[in-house]
Protein backbone atom coordinates (compact mmCIF):
# COMPACT_ATOMS: atom_id res chain seq x y z
CA UNK A 1 0.00 0.00 0.00
CA UNK A 2 1.21 3.49 -0.78
CA UNK A 3 2.49 5.48 2.19
CA UNK A 4 0.52 8.62 1.27
CA UNK A 5 -2.67 6.55 1.34
CA UNK A 6 -1.89 5.34 4.87
CA UNK A 7 -1.42 8.94 6.02
CA UNK A 8 -4.67 9.92 4.32
CA UNK A 9 -6.59 7.07 5.99
CA UNK A 10 -5.11 8.12 9.34
CA UNK A 11 -6.19 11.73 8.75
CA UNK A 12 -9.75 10.70 7.89
CA UNK A 13 -9.96 8.29 10.84
CA UNK A 14 -8.80 10.99 13.27
CA UNK A 15 -11.30 13.43 11.77
CA UNK A 16 -14.16 10.97 12.20
CA UNK A 17 -13.21 10.21 15.80
CA UNK A 18 -13.04 13.97 16.46
CA UNK A 19 -16.66 14.31 15.39
CA UNK A 20 -17.69 12.00 18.22
CA UNK A 21 -15.34 13.35 20.92
CA UNK A 22 -15.34 17.14 20.28
CA UNK A 23 -11.99 17.58 22.01
CA UNK A 24 -10.38 19.61 19.19
CA UNK A 25 -7.19 17.56 19.61
CA UNK A 26 -7.88 14.68 17.27
CA UNK A 27 -9.07 17.04 14.54
CA UNK A 28 -5.80 18.94 14.77
CA UNK A 29 -3.85 15.67 14.55
CA UNK A 30 -5.96 14.62 11.56
CA UNK A 31 -5.15 17.87 9.80
CA UNK A 32 -1.48 17.42 10.68
CA UNK A 33 -1.55 13.96 9.06
CA UNK A 34 -2.43 15.62 5.75
CA UNK A 35 1.03 17.25 5.64
CA UNK A 36 3.02 13.97 5.52
CA UNK A 37 0.41 12.54 3.14
CA UNK A 38 1.28 15.31 0.71
CA UNK A 39 5.01 14.81 1.31
CA UNK A 40 4.67 11.05 0.73
CA UNK A 41 2.74 11.71 -2.48
CA UNK A 42 5.65 13.74 -3.87
CA UNK A 43 8.12 11.02 -2.83
CA UNK A 44 9.93 12.30 0.27
CA UNK A 45 11.26 9.59 2.65
CA UNK A 46 9.48 8.43 5.81
CA UNK A 47 11.82 10.17 8.34
CA UNK A 48 11.03 13.57 6.78
CA UNK A 49 7.32 12.73 6.81
CA UNK A 50 7.46 11.85 10.51
CA UNK A 51 9.35 15.03 11.40
CA UNK A 52 6.89 17.17 9.46
CA UNK A 53 3.95 15.37 11.10
CA UNK A 54 5.45 16.14 14.50
CA UNK A 55 5.96 19.81 13.61
CA UNK A 56 2.48 20.18 12.12
CA UNK A 57 0.87 18.42 15.12
CA UNK A 58 2.80 20.57 17.59
CA UNK A 59 1.91 23.76 15.75
CA UNK A 60 -1.74 22.75 15.59
CA UNK A 61 -1.99 21.81 19.25
CA UNK A 62 -0.13 24.93 20.40
CA UNK A 63 -1.75 27.45 18.05
CA UNK A 64 -5.12 26.16 16.86
CA UNK A 65 -6.48 24.09 19.75
CA UNK A 66 -6.62 26.93 22.32
CA UNK A 67 -8.55 29.09 19.86
CA UNK A 68 -10.98 26.26 19.08
CA UNK A 69 -11.53 25.53 22.77
CA UNK A 70 -12.18 29.21 23.50
CA UNK A 71 -14.87 29.30 20.81
CA UNK A 72 -16.43 26.06 22.06
CA UNK A 73 -16.72 27.47 25.60
CA UNK A 74 -18.22 30.82 24.57
CA UNK A 75 -21.77 31.05 25.93
CA UNK A 76 -24.59 31.12 23.42
CA UNK A 77 -25.84 34.68 22.99
CA UNK A 78 -28.93 33.95 20.92
CA UNK A 79 -32.03 32.34 22.38
CA UNK A 80 -33.82 29.74 20.29
CA UNK A 81 -37.18 27.97 20.33
CA UNK A 82 -39.60 28.81 23.09
CA UNK A 83 -36.83 30.54 25.08
CA UNK A 84 -36.79 33.24 22.38
CA UNK A 85 -40.46 34.05 23.10
CA UNK A 86 -39.84 35.10 26.70
CA UNK A 87 -39.96 38.90 26.91
CA UNK A 88 -41.79 39.30 23.59
CA UNK A 89 -44.83 41.50 23.17
CA UNK A 90 -48.04 39.73 22.21
CA UNK A 91 -51.80 40.27 21.94
CA UNK A 92 -54.79 38.65 23.64
CA UNK A 93 -57.23 36.80 21.34
CA UNK A 94 -59.42 35.40 24.15
CA UNK A 95 -59.51 36.84 27.66
CA UNK A 96 -56.63 35.58 29.78
CA UNK A 97 -57.12 34.58 33.40
CA UNK A 98 -55.14 32.38 35.74
CA UNK A 99 -57.01 29.36 34.28
CA UNK A 100 -57.62 30.03 30.59
CA UNK A 101 -56.81 32.24 27.62
CA UNK A 102 -55.55 32.45 24.06
CA UNK A 103 -52.84 34.78 22.79
CA UNK A 104 -50.88 35.50 19.61
CA UNK A 105 -47.09 35.61 19.89
CA UNK A 106 -45.08 36.30 16.71
CA UNK A 107 -47.99 35.18 14.55
CA UNK A 108 -48.62 31.94 16.45
CA UNK A 109 -51.53 31.19 18.73
CA UNK A 110 -50.69 29.94 22.23
CA UNK A 111 -52.79 28.91 25.19
CA UNK A 112 -52.10 31.36 27.97
CA UNK A 113 -52.45 31.91 31.67
CA UNK A 114 -52.06 35.10 33.67
CA UNK A 115 -48.70 35.27 35.43
CA UNK A 116 -50.37 36.16 38.72
CA UNK A 117 -53.68 34.69 39.87
CA UNK A 118 -55.51 38.02 40.21
CA UNK A 119 -54.94 39.43 36.71
CA UNK A 120 -57.53 39.35 33.96
CA UNK A 121 -56.23 40.52 30.61
CA UNK A 122 -59.01 41.60 28.18
CA UNK A 123 -59.20 40.81 24.46
CA UNK A 124 -57.01 43.12 22.36
CA UNK A 125 -54.65 44.00 25.21
CA UNK A 126 -50.90 43.94 24.81
CA UNK A 127 -48.80 41.97 27.26
CA UNK A 128 -45.35 40.54 27.92
CA UNK A 129 -44.52 36.85 27.88
CA UNK A 130 -42.96 36.04 31.24
CA UNK A 131 -42.28 32.33 30.69
CA UNK A 132 -43.30 29.33 28.59
CA UNK A 133 -44.22 26.01 30.16
CA UNK A 134 -45.00 23.29 27.63
CA UNK A 135 -47.54 24.84 25.26
CA UNK A 136 -48.74 27.49 27.69
CA UNK A 137 -47.47 31.07 27.80
CA UNK A 138 -47.58 32.83 31.16
CA UNK A 139 -48.22 36.50 30.50
CA UNK A 140 -48.31 39.79 32.36
CA UNK A 141 -50.07 42.94 31.13
CA UNK A 142 -47.94 45.81 29.86
CA UNK A 143 -47.95 48.95 31.97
Amino acid sequence: MELWLIWLVLAVALGVVEIFTLTAALGVLGAAALVPALLAAIGLPLPIQLVMFGLAATAGVVLVRPIALRHMRTPQLERFGVDALVGKRAHVLREVTDRDGLVRIDGEEWTARAFDEFSVIPVGATFDVMRISGTTAYVYPRE
